[in-house]
């Protein structure tokens, strides 16, 4: 809503058909996902190459015969100028976002384009129990993945707990062993380092009682078996 109090119906628009767009791509991906496991792909590079590949359309005869197309062929695998844009457009703060719905964290996460830092201080400020009811169904294909790197290469001194309480809240999301089993072997890798430091940080913390420091390792071991983290 504007200052003069009328309200801006094309800003409004906008933010709808944005996430329209966004639910649209999610069932998209959910349906893809489905028909990538019923045809007993042979690897997850596959897997993810059906799913990103689900936004396309068949070829009609207009783009067989020639005609000059406006668009690449697979904008979202990529990369557009589109896309290019969106990461030069002034970003909120991110005491402003508040996404209700993983449609509306979708949108939010790639307004951050590559932005690492932006999207970490985004999953540490909203948090694992936040986290956990946007994506309660489950977290969308390759974002588990792409938390576990974000955090793993991110993680700043005296964030720990929040992180733990993050891994906490996405391992009780929807299908999450059926998501952690399709991360690639680099998130993997980024997941077990993530741990390291975590494991590295409870048992060295000076700060904190030994209470604390045991409650903390208690979590992380928990948590270890959850990703199927070994010792």
């Amino acid at each position: 809503m504007e200052k003069s109090g009328l309200i801006n119906f094309s800003s409004l628009e906008k933010e709808l058909q944005a996430a329209l767009e966004a639910d649209r791509r999610y069932q998209r991906e959910n349906e893809a996902k489905f028909r990538a496991l019923n045809q007993n792909v042979a690897s997850y590079e596959e897997f993810r190459d059906i799913v990103l590949a689900s936004h396309l359309k068949a070829l009609d005869r207009k783009d067989i015969s020639g005609a000059p197309r406006k668009q690449p062929w697979n904008p979202i695998a990529f990369g557009t100028k589109h896309e290019s844009a969106l990461s030069e457009e002034v970003q909120p703060k991110l005491s402003e976002i508040q996404p209700r719905s993983a449609s509306e964290f979708i949108r939010e996460w790639r307004r951050f384009a590559g932005s690492s830092l932006e999207k970490y201080s985004l999953l540490v400020s909203l948090g694992g129990k936040a986290l956990q009811e946007i994506f309660r169904t489950e977290v969308g294909l390759g974002l588990l993945g792409e938390f576990l790197l974000i955090l793993s290469q991110c993680l700043k001194s005296g964030d720990e707990e929040i992180v733990i309480g993050v891994l906490d809240g996405l391992s009780s999301t929807g299908r999450f062993g059926l998501n952690l089993s399709l991360i690639s072997q680099a998130e993997q890798k980024a997941c077990e380092e993530l741990f390291h430091q975590l494991q590295v940080t409870a048992g060295d913390s000076s700060d904190t009682s030994l209470a604390g420091e045991a409650s903390l390792t208690a979590k992380l071991k928990a948590l270890m078996g959850k990703y199927d983290i070994q010792k």
